[in-house]
């Protein structure tokens, strides 16, 4: 594994990790509140595939305030990390990651393959999370407010969101995780209501939802599956919005056949 770092203008270079692998390349964006080690459990399923893993700057770790740059920043760091490819990517994003990977790949179709979004945030009724994300910011403390995002925003089962809160280094992390999760959300709130703005994105797109995720995740896949113009909905059995957690087998199998796809 080595490190990619991506000249972006301006700023603070892009970074990435390359994993071991040869083949066509997947570029992967990490979800609200985590790293590139969440996908450690797909890379097991994604064998003959070259994998490149985005560090997004919103989730860096370090001291200082919390970026409240716009989505337009990382999605410019996708770009980044893209253009050191020897080919264009099949762009793969989860959650707020996903939201990221539809801004660049918006941005600039042909920098890559196709893309595999699953359940990205977007305010298409009104501002992403609603009430829960209301609660939580009305929260006593920032660990409250993080166990709200991610039990009613995200949906993470309840055996799941104990298990993170019982890890010392997650109770050492709430102040920072809770800040950068809410200025994750206000950045896509940015973006403005409902998914015409990518009705030119022609790229073929795989649109991956849990069956038991929550409804406001799955009306947002509705919306983009009617704006995209090569779309396809696939539904994973038994898996919530942490499918990369609970079912990273099924996961990577449909990331696989979304590339058989792009790059055929």
């Amino acid at each position: 594994m080595a490190e990619l770092l991506a000249p972006v203008p301006g700023g603070t270079p892009a970074a990435a990790l390359l994993d071991d692998g040869a083949g066509p390349p997947l570029l992967l964006v990490h979800g609200s509140g985590g790293s590139p080690v969440d996908w450690d459990g797909v890379l097991r399923g994604l064998g003959g595939f070259r994998t490149v893993r985005v560090r997004r700057r919103r989730y860096l770790p370090g001291p200082g305030p919390v970026p409240a740059h716009p989505v337009a920043v990382e999605a410019a760091d996708v770009l980044a990390v893209a253009a050191l490819l020897d080919r264009p990517p099949l762009l793969v994003g989860h959650s707020s990651g996903a939201t990221v990977a539809l801004e660049a790949a918006a941005a600039r179709p042909a920098a890559f393959a196709g893309l595999v979004l699953y359940e990205p945030p977007l305010p298409v009724d009104g501002p992403v999370g609603g009430g829960a994300s209301r609660r939580a910011r009305a929260a006593g403390d920032r660990a409250g407010a993080r166990r709200i995002h991610l039990g009613e925003n995200a949906g993470m089962p309840p055996a799941l969101l104990e298990a993170v809160f019982a890890d010392p280094a997650e109770r050492e992390r709430p102040a920072a995780g809770a800040d950068a999760q809410f200025a994750d959300l206000d950045a896509i709130d940015a973006l403005g209501p409902g998914a015409d703005r990518y009705r030119h994105l022609a790229l073929p797109t795989t649109l991956l939802e849990g069956a038991d995720s929550l409804r406001h995740l799955r009306h947002t896949l509705t919306a983009l599956a009617a704006a995209l113009p090569d779309a396809r909905r696939v539904t994973l059995p038994g898996q919530g919005h942490t499918a990369h957690v609970t079912g990273p087998h099924l996961l990577a199998a449909e990331i696989r056949a979304a590339a058989q796809r792009a790059f055929a």
